[in-house]
């Protein structure tokens, strides 16, 4: 018995840490690395991760193929940092605000061997953190002498690593009655994620019939789409639609995801929406940021359905691969029920490439 953190909150504390540019110990078998967010990354910080060794920066296969940086790694690249290099450098590698301005960052010294299963794992970590998917780390030869001298939260990647590619647990907190526009007869289910992440939500619209397939919604945050009315995406009109057609039905469930921007956040969305301005459709915009095409992770909508007592539903959604991943999850998909609302003259390229290169039904 111990009241000290489980593997499952060390990895909320480091996701945290991550983000207010603490390093944290990353630890696999006897190989193990102090990481930060080259994000987050500061001048000091940087100056004594120096005096521990060499300093390495990984980025993703994605960024790297846009750099020109040979991925020795598979999904992951590693280059050494030049001994001139500041924190300057590092954002400029990491973050693609500028590639136009100044394409050439390099020439780069990429780094083989070792273990680089500990920067892949930095990696996730900064992912799931709503980071930059770019680390600097160095290697440490005794990390429980570092992360004691320092107070530093310590992942031990082989017990871990397990818990992060599995499906995150969550539970309902509560529930209460909400007269919405669309249905005086809705309630909203707020779930909580035992990893310490964002809450997610469930609309229940009428009284569902369990035994039944239900119309349903995954439906993933979008800020502004969702509350601001953007028209550069159609979240809002198919949110509100979603919601119209439930209560003319007078039963339904919609899946409030906290997930936005497919799953990369608020901030790197909005620096994908900067790379579209300079020309750069939402899939290549999302790679030279780093991102795989969509990174959301559709396992908690299924699990929020199990635990709301549905095994399947009617699926408003243009998304083939939502209908393939609640089948893959355990939920029945009965039929997919398309939702053609939100097109504009400034969202007609992005639903285009949704179409060409997502594989939406459009």
């Amino acid at each position: 018995m111990t009241l000290g953190p489980t593997t499952v909150e060390l990895l909320a504390r480091a996701r945290a840490d991550l983000r207010m540019g603490v390093p944290v110990v990353i630890a696999d078998g006897g190989a193990a690395i102090l990481a930060v967010a080259a994000e987050t990354l500061t001048t000091s910080r940087l100056g004594m991760l120096r005096a521990v060794g060499d300093v390495e920066l990984a980025v993703t296969a994605r960024r790297a193929e846009t750099l020109k940086i040979r991925a020795y790694d598979g999904d992951i690249a590693r280059v050494m940092l030049p001994p001139s290099a500041g924190v300057d450098w590092i954002n400029a590698v990491a973050d693609p605000a500028d590639d136009l301005r100044t394409p050439m960052k390099g020439p780069f010294k990429e780094v083989r061997g070792g273990n680089a299963n500990l920067a892949g794992a930095a990696i996730i970590l900064a992912k799931t953190a709503r980071l930059l998917p770019a680390i600097v780390s160095v290697a440490v030869t005794d990390p429980v002498a570092v992360a004691n001298q320092n107070s530093l939260t310590t992942i031990n990647w082989d017990t871990a690593r397990d818990i992060v590619d599995g499906e995150n647990a969550m539970h309902e907190v509560i529930s209460a009655h909400l007269p919405l526009s669309a249905s005086k007869d809705a309630r909203l289910h707020v779930f909580r994620p035992d990893d310490g992440g964002e809450e997610h939500y469930a609309i229940e619209i009428g009284r569902p019939d369990r035994s039944k397939p239900v119309l349903a919604r995954l439906h993933s945050a979008c800020f502004t789409g969702d509350l601001l009315g953007s028209l550069k995406c159609d979240c809002g009109p198919q949110l509100r639609g979603a919601m119209q057609q439930m209560g003319a039905e007078g039963a339904g469930v919609l899946l409030y995801l906290n997930q936005e921007g497919r799953g990369i956040g608020l901030a790197n969305k909005m620096r994908a929406y900067s790379l579209q301005d300079q020309g750069f459709d939402t899939v290549e915009a999302n790679h030279r940021l780093g991102f795989e095409d969509d990174e959301r992770d559709f396992r908690i909508g299924a699990s929020i359905l199990k635990d709301l007592g549905f095994s399947s539903v009617r699926l408003l959604t243009n998304n083939p691969a939502k209908v393939a991943n609640m089948q893959a999850n355990g939920i029945t998909v009965t039929e997919r029920v398309p939702l053609m609302v939100g097109e504009t003259a400034q969202n007609r390229e992005y639903l285009k490439t949704k179409a060409k290169k997502s594989g939406h039904l459009l």
